[in-house]
């Protein structure tokens, strides 16, 4: 699952949720999949060499390379989105990073924090949400809608045990 717990210890009593993007495809995998591309656009221009007709395909086939590249290079860029939620007995805690390096950030007292889940209505199904401290702010919305659902049941969980901490 893209997103993975740290427990609360004995010398710390808060527990980490980090959340982030499903990567299905590495950057090895990447490198060998535009590999592959370029071998298969080159193939059917061997019967083509010598002739007038490569000169005018070979732009088209290497711009499509290229927007190959760019897409899932873009892809990437924005998967490096990450949220990381700490819960203690005290306070519930949201850091959430965008692609371009902007860090959002939620604060509210453990006691008041709510996890919400919209099974419809929202901008994807079983949108996860925590309010509290005035604002309510999303959670995970780049998960699958089973993911979210686990996370909701694990999230609640969680809160429950810091407010039985304190």
């Amino acid at each position: 699952m893209p997103y993975e717990w740290s427990p609360s210890t004995p010398d710390q009593a808060a527990s980490r949720l980090d959340l982030w993007p499903h990567r299905s495809l590495s950057r090895r995998g990447f490198a060998g999949f535009l590999l592959a591309t370029c071998l298969m656009f080159s193939l059917p221009l061997f019967a083509l060499l010598g002739t007038a007709v490569l000169w005018g395909l070979l732009p088209f086939l290497a711009a499509a390379v290229v927007l190959i590249w760019w897409a899932i290079e873009h892809s990437y860029r924005a998967g490096r989105l990450h949220e990381a939620l700490v819960i203690d007995n005290r306070e519930v805690h949201l850091t959430r990073t965008s692609p371009k390096g902007e860090v959002q950030t939620w604060d509210c007292n453990c006691y008041w924090a709510q996890p919400q889940i919209y099974p419809s209505g929202g901008p994807v199904a079983h949108y996860i949400t925590l309010r509290g401290a005035g604002r309510e702010v999303e959670l995970g919305a780049f998960l699958s809608e089973d993911e979210r659902k686990a996370l909701y049941h694990e999230l609640r969980r969680a809160i429950t045990e810091a407010r039985a901490q304190s």
